[in-house]
C-alpha cells in the first residue's frame, strides 16, 4: 500500500529561513490547502468523515460592498464546498462519536441521518458500528478524513480515525487526512497504554499526551502496522502551513460540547481521569475540565450544582451541591498534573468507591489506580512512566511532519 505525505519539498535552510518569515502567520490547515488535494478527487466518488469542526476559510469572489465585487475569506463546512466542486462526487458522511452536529453527550449512541442542507446520507460511526463496513464503502474511490483532535488519547477521534484507515485498507480505498494543529501538541506526558486494555478509548500503546497531529499519528498507525491483520492503507497527508508543535492555536469551533474553550482542552489531560471515578469534573455546568468537586467533599469557599445542559444530560450527582476545586484560574499546563486526581481521592471519605470499573481503560494501565491507593507521590508515579515516554518518542519520531 501507498504510503504519501503531499507537501512542498523545502531545504533545511529553506524551512529555517521560512519559520523566521513565517513568525506571527496564521496557521492554515491541512483543509485550506486545497491546492493539493482538489485534484486528487476530481472524478473521484468520495466519502467524508467530518463533524462540526471540519471547515475552511478561503478567499473567493464576494460582494465586499453593496454592488462592488472583489474577493474575501468566505467560510464553508468541507462537506458543503467538496459537493458543491464542479467534478467532485460526494456519496455520504461518516459521522464520530457527538455527531455530525457535535451535539451528542460523551459515549452517546449516534443514529444515521440525512443531511438537511446536501441531502446526503450521514452515517454513524458511533452507533451500532464504529467501523465503515464494505457495503457502506462500495462505489466509493477516496475517504477524506477532517476532524478536529485534541491531542488525547482517550479522545475518541484518534480511535475513529483508526476503524476508517482499516476498512478503507480491507476494501482497497484511498484515505486523505486533512491535517489539523494539535492544542496540547506542545508536550507528551501519561502512561502508556498496556495492549490487554486496549478500548475505543484508547486503543494504542501510546502515552495519555502524544504530541503529534491527527495527521501524524494516522502515518504513525500505518508505519507501526497497528491495522487489523497489520495492513497498511494507501495514506496521503495534506499537511498544515505555519505550524510547529509549539505553535499556540486557539480552537475557533469548540470541538465537542464539553471542550468549550481554550482552558478546559489545556486541562482535559489532567481531569480526563475524573471520567472514570465518582467525581464530577464540570459536566453539567459551563465550566467543563475546569473545576472538579462531589457532594461528599467537606464544604469549602467554592460550590456548584451539576445541571443538564448540552452534552451531558446525566452529569454525575445531578442536581446536587457539589463542593471543591476552581480551576479557571491555573497555569497554563506543559505536563499533565496529577495533584488533581490525588487531591480529589484524599477529600474523598469512603476511598474504596473512588475509582469506577472505567479508570483503568482510561489510564491504560492498573498501575496508576493501585499507585494512588498505595500513596506513592507525584514523583514516585511519574518515574515509573519514563521508561515508556522513551520509548514512544523513539517511535514518534520517525511520523513527525514538522519540528
Amino acid at each position: 500500500m501507498n504510503f504519501q505525505l503531499i507537501s512542498c519539498a523545502q531545504t533545511t535552510k529553506e524551512k529555517s529561513e521560512k519559520k523566521v518569515e513565517q513568525k506571527g502567520t496564521t496557521i492554515k490547515t491541512g483543509a485550506e490547502n486545497t491546492n493539493l488535494y482538489l485534484n486528487l478527487l476530481k472524478g473521484k466518488n468520495i466519502a467524508i468523515v467530518a463533524n462540526h469542526t471540519s471547515v475552511l476559510s478561503v478567499l473567493q469572489r464576494a460582494e465586499v460592498a453593496p454592488n462592488v465585487m472583489g474577493s474575501k475569506k468566505v467560510t464553508h463546512h468541507l462537506v458543503d464546498y467538496l459537493h458543491s466542486y464542479n467534478g467532485i462526487h460526494v456519496k455520504k458522511v461518516f459521522a464520530p462519536e457527538h455527531g455530525f452536529r457535535g451535539k451528542e453527550d460523551a459515549a452517546a449512541h449516534v443514529d444515521d441521518a440525512i443531511d438537511t442542507k446536501t441531502g446526503l446520507p450521514i452515517l454513524s460511526l458511533h452507533g451500532k458500528s464504529k467501523k465503515p463496513s464494505a457495503k457502506q464503502l462500495e462505489g466509493i474511490d477516496v475517504v477524506v478524513f477532517d476532524i478536529q483532535d485534541v491531542g488525547v488519547r482517550f479522545y475518541t477521534y484518534i480511535s475513529t480515525l483508526h476503524f476508517v484507515m482499516e476498512a478503507c485498507a480491507e476494501n482497497g480505498i484511498q484515505v486523505i487526512v486533512l491535517d489539523r494543529p494539535n492544542p496540547n501538541g506542545h508536550y507528551i506526558d501519561g502512561p502508556v497504554l498496556e495492549p490487554k486494555h486496549s478500548s475505543f478509548v484508547g486503543k494504542h500503546s501510546v502515552p495519555v499526551v502524544y504530541g503529534m497531529t491527527i495527521g501524524e499519528y494516522a502515518q504513525m498507525i500505518n508505519g507501526e502496522k497497528w491495522l487489523k491483520n497489520n495492513v497498511q492503507c494507501d495514506l496521503k497527508v495534506i499537511p498544515l502551513e505555519h505550524y510547529n508543535h509549539n505553535s499556540t492555536y486557539s480552537l475557533p469551533i469548540k470541538p465537542s460540547p464539553n471542550l468549550p474553550n481554550d482552558k478546559s482542552i489545556n486541562l482535559y489531560p489532567s481531569l480526563g481521569f475524573f471520567e472514570g471515578t465518582t467525581i464530577n469534573a464540570g459536566r453539567g455546568t459551563e465550566f467543563q475540565f475546569q473545576r472538579y468537586g462531589a457532594p461528599f467533599f467537606k464544604k469549602t469557599n467554592f460550590s456548584y450544582t451539576p445541571k443538564a445542559n448540552d452534552g451531558a444530560k446525566y452529569p454525575k450527582h445531578k442536581e446536587k451541591l457539589c463542593y471543591g476545586v476552581d480551576l479557571r484560574q491555573a497555569p497554563h499546563l506543559s505536563k499533565i498534573n496529577l495533584s488533581f486526581l490525588m487531591d480529589a481521592y484524599k477529600r474523598t471519605p469512603k476511598t474504596e468507591k473512588f475509582f469506577g470499573s472505567t479508570f483503568t481503560i482510561h489510564a491504560g494501565t492498573e498501575k496508576l489506580q493501585q499507585q494512588i491507593e498505595q500513596g506513592l507521590s507525584e514523583q514516585e508515579i511519574r518515574k515509573t512512566w519514563a521508561k515508556g515516554l522513551v520509548n514512544f518518542k523513539i517511535i514518534r519520531e520517525k511520523y513527525l511532519i514538522y519540528n
